[in-house]
This record gives structure tokens, C-alpha cells and sequence, in this order.
């Protein structure tokens, strides 16, 4: 596995050059920081680089061959989906949420991991929990390691399939867990602005993240969040709204 150290003037900085170096999204790497760095003296004078050793979460799979066999089988060689599982009447429905099912349990058997999945559909995505992973060992570190699993479902369902639709890959409510969390988060930084009426910025967020925090305050008069950056490491600063 390629571990590459590489440093920055923070660890932002050091981690979005580890996402240009491996051509990747921030979900899919491993970082540990080394060094968080400092300033020094009036900015410069002794000040030290962040340095973070940097990986790509590595699913030893190949997930594309695998997929393909998986598509070219009798689907009960691989799973069973509950008749209750299908949407009465629209089979294109549940022929979604079939492939996002087989997909998911594809990977976790590769991973020699032995969890049920059950499936929750809506027009706009198909929800896959994983159901027994109390021990963290699907989540990761801030929820890495199942955004990576998330990414690839994604990637191997719009890319075979003709219907597009977002896979969302959940387990022991992490995700309604971390949402509350960042709510919490947003209205905390939201008083520090209106207190000291400076912006707050928040980073390493990806694209969902960062629209739960948009809603959490997008009702306040005093405040406005925006996202800056560009690319795959965008932030979200929380200013107050002057035209109030």
C-alpha cells in the first residue's frame, strides 16, 4: 500500500495536496497527522510545517470483476431479498434497490465480514444499513471508512446500471448520529459569531456534511454560511449577515 508523508503550512493544506497527489476524494484517503505545526513567533519566526502521512483506503477487492459476476448469476446464488423489500407495483424500483443490496453484501463478503443488510427506498435514493456492526470497524475514524464503502457502492451502481439514483450506506445510525452532531456543532459556532461578530470557518467537510450545516442555520437572521475553496476540499464559513 503507497504511504506518501507530506507537509503543508496546515493540515488542510496537507491534506488537499494528499488528495491532488492521489487523485482522490478526502473520503477515500487515510490520514494521520504527524505534526500539526504552529507559526511561530509573529507568523514566521520558528514556525514548524504540518506533516501527515497519507493512504488510500484500500478494500483489497476487485470490486468491478466481482460485480460482474455477481450480474451475471442467479441472483438467489448470492442473496435473498424479502418479497416486503420490493415496492408493490413498480418493479423498477426494486430492481434498484436489489443491485445496491448485492453490491453492498459483494463487498462485505470480500471483506470477510459476515453483517446482514437491509433495505429502506424513496424516490430520490436507496438506504442500506448494515445491521450488527456495533464495534466501530465499518465506520472509521470520522465516519472514513464508511464513506469510502458509500463511494465505491456508488460508483459500481451508476456505472452498470441505466438508472441512476444515490446510495446512502449506513450502519448503527451513524449517519442520523453524525448529522445531530454537526447540527449541534453549527448552532455552537453560530453563537460565537453573533458574539464576537467575527466568521468562524469549518473544514473537511464533503458535500452532504456541509448542507446539513447550511440548513441547521439557514433560518437565522444574524448569520449567512457560505462554502469556499475549490474542488474536492471545500469549507464552510459562518459569517454575520451585516445587512442585518
Amino acid at each position: 500500500m503507497k504511504i506518501l508523508e507530506i507537509e503543508g503550512k496546515t493540515i488542510d493544506e496537507a491534506i488537499e495536496k494528499a488528495c491532488k497527489e492521489f487523485n482522490v476524494p478526502r473520503e477515500k484517503l487515510n490520514i494521520e497527522i504527524i505534526s500539526e505545526g504552529s507559526s511561530g513567533f509573529l507568523g514566521f519566526i520558528g514556525s514548524q510545517k504540518a506533516f501527515i502521512k497519507a493512504s488510500i483506503v484500500s478494500i483489497d477487492v476487485d470490486l468491478d470483476t466481482s460485480f460482474k459476476k455477481t450480474e451475471n448469476t442467479s441472483p438467489d446464488t448470492y442473496i435473498k431479498i424479502p418479497t416486503h423489500e420490493r415496492t408493490a407495483g413498480d418493479e423498477s424500483n426494486a430492481t434498484a434497490a436489489i443491485r445496491a443490496k448485492r453490491i453492498l453484501e459483494e463487498i462485505l463478503t470480500r471483506m470477510n465480514l459476515d453483517f446482514p443488510v437491509t433495505v429502506e427506498e424513496t424516490p430520490e435514493a436507496v438506504t442500506l444499513d448494515i445491521k450488527g456492526a456495533g464495534n466501530g470497524l465499518l465506520i472509521g475514524k470520522k465516519g472514513q471508512t464508511l464513506d469510502a464503502i458509500q463511494y465505491i457502492v456508488n460508483r459500481i451502481f451508476n456505472k452498470h446500471g441505466k438508472e441512476r439514483k444515490r446510495i446512502i450506506v449506513d450502519t448503527e445510525e451513524y449517519r442520523k448520529r453524525r448529522g445531530e452532531s454537526l447540527i449541534v456543532l453549527a448552532e455552537k459556532l453560530g453563537q460565537k459569531v453573533k458574539k464576537t461578530n467575527k466568521p468562524v470557518t469549518i473544514s473537511n467537510l464533503n458535500a452532504h456534511d456541509r448542507r446539513i450545516v447550511h440548513l441547521a442555520l439557514q433560518d437565522d437572521k444574524l448569520l449567512v454560511t457560505k462554502s469556499r475553496g475549490e474542488g474536492i476540499l471545500r469549507k464552510i464559513i459562518i459569517l454575520p449577515n451585516k445587512s442585518a
